[in-house]
This record gives C-alpha cells, sequence and structure tokens, in this order.
C-alpha cells in the first residue's frame, strides 16, 4: 500500500507539469512547476533519491526567485543564477551516489541557466534538450513511475506549445 500511496505522489506531480506548458505566461507555467516539483521533491524523498529531491528544493527557491523579481529586479542578477547553478553542484557532493548523482544536478544545472533568462523559446528549449531526458533517466533509475510518464508528457506538452504559439512569437514571450 506504501508504495502506491507514493507512486500517487508522483501522479499528483504529473497533473501540475502538464498543465503547466499549456500557458502563454512564464509566470503560470512557474507556479503550476512549483507544484509538481512540490510533490516530486516529497516522492523523491520517500524513495530515498536524495539527489533528486535537493535538486528539486534548489528547483523551488529559483521559481520563486523568478517570479518575485518583478518587483525586485536585483533578483535577476547572474550571479543569483551562478549561486543556484553552485547549490546545485553542492548538493550532488553532499548526496552523491555514484553517477546516478550527475543526472537531477545536469537537469537543475541546464533548467536554472534556461529559466533564468525568462525567454518562454529557451525554456522549452533547454526542458527539452537536456532537463526532460536527464530527469526521465533518474526517474527509471529511482523507481518514480509518475516521474516517468511526467517527463513524456511534458516532452510532448512543450511541443503542443511549441506548435500552438509557434516557435518564433515564444522567442518573444517574457514575463
Amino acid at each position: 500500500m506504501q508504495d502506491y500511496f507514493i507512486q500517487g505522489i508522483g501522479f499528483i506531480g504529473v497533473f501540475f507539469f502538464i498543465i503547466s506548458y499549456q500557458f502563454r505566461s512564464n509566470k503560470l507555467l512557474l507556479m503550476c512547476q512549483f507544484a509538481g516539483s512540490s510533490m516530486f521533491c516529497l516522492q523523491f524523498l520517500l524513495l530515498g533519491a536524495f539527489g533528486g529531491a535537493a535538486n528539486l528544493v534548489i528547483g523551488l527557491l529559483r521559481n520563486v526567485l523568478i517570479l518575485a523579481r518583478k518587483k525586485h529586479p536585483a533578483l535577476g542578477s547572474p550571479v543569483i543564477c551562478a549561486g543556484l547553478v553552485g547549490a546545485s553542484l553542492i548538493s550532488m557532493a553532499l548526496t552523491w551516489s555514484g553517477p546516478l548523482s550527475l543526472l537531477p544536478c545536469a537537469a537543475m544545472v541546464s533548467s536554472n541557466v534556461g529559466y533564468w533568462n525568462n525567454n518562454a523559446r529557451t525554456i522549452r528549449l533547454v526542458n527539452l534538450a537536456v532537463a526532460s531526458p536527464c530527469w526521465l533517466v533518474y526517474d527509471l533509475l529511482v523507481g518514480s513511475w509518475g516521474g516517468v510518464v511526467n517527463e513524456v508528457i511534458t516532452t510532448v506538452s512543450a511541443l503542443v506549445s511549441i506548435a500552438r504559439y509557434g516557435w518564433k512569437e515564444l522567442a518573444a514571450v517574457r514575463e
């Protein structure tokens, strides 16, 4: 029964990620991904996948900072982005469990850099090219079935949003 509960938490996260890419607004995308990442963070903790959980906490912090930088422009500094990248590297070192630890770190470093530039097209490109493939392999290896489903659906959802809004138009979307 416990396994079903843990896997169910991941599927709640899936729901939030499915809808996240269907918003043109980066703010709404980040808010949905915050909710989804919270669910996967909890699931990774329960699965004993501490490297994934630690990197998701960094991603949650990143999303809060990005949402707050409109009111506090200093939070948009490249130094803050570099600090988040450094935090991912430190969390990888602290939760090291072999080469598996490289995957959530690579996913988070790439998405931190991609999200930091606040461009809808770049966010989708980084997720399609680096973050989602890294998370997909990690999810398979740690047994997060919701995570596997999430990365497949997230990839399809990102592609749908590109078809829906247009690749060229997404380059101009900044919020």
